[in-house]
């Protein structure tokens, strides 16, 4: 990655990433244990990160074609991870869909940190 903006793209990626983890394992953390301030951090960085990643993948990118094609990717995952988050939104206080919720957007993670990994 030459480009910079390449870099940054995939740095929000990233992020948006951590902070959709962070949540998810917050949310099977038991009230026992102290939560790790780490976790606790990433996930009060998620609607920041979730702006900037929407602010990346509604904005036009030129460059090489190959430079492009990785945008794509990285855009199509922000998208992904947008709506996985909004969807745990909706179902992460019913008791019935809470354990669902958190799987799904988990899945949804796990799926869009491979996907932006192998195009890199």
């Amino acid at each position: 990655m030459r480009d910079q903006r390449l870099k940054v793209f995939r740095t929000t990626v990233d992020g948006l990433v951590e902070s959709l983890d962070a949540i998810v394992r917050l949310s099977r953390w038991t009230d026992v244990e102290a939560r790790p301030e780490p976790l606790v951090t990433a996930a009060a960085k998620v609607q920041e990160r979730l702006r900037a990643a929407d602010r990346l993948a509604s904005a036009r990118y030129n460059g090489p074609a190959t430079d492009v094609a990785k945008v794509t990717i990285m855009c199509a995952a922000m998208k992904r991870l947008d709506a996985a988050f909004l969807t745990y939104c909706k179902n992460r206080d019913s008791a019935s869909y809470a354990v669902e919720a958190a799987n799904t957007l988990e899945a949804e993670v796990s799926a869009a940190a491979e996907t932006v990994q192998t195009s890199a």
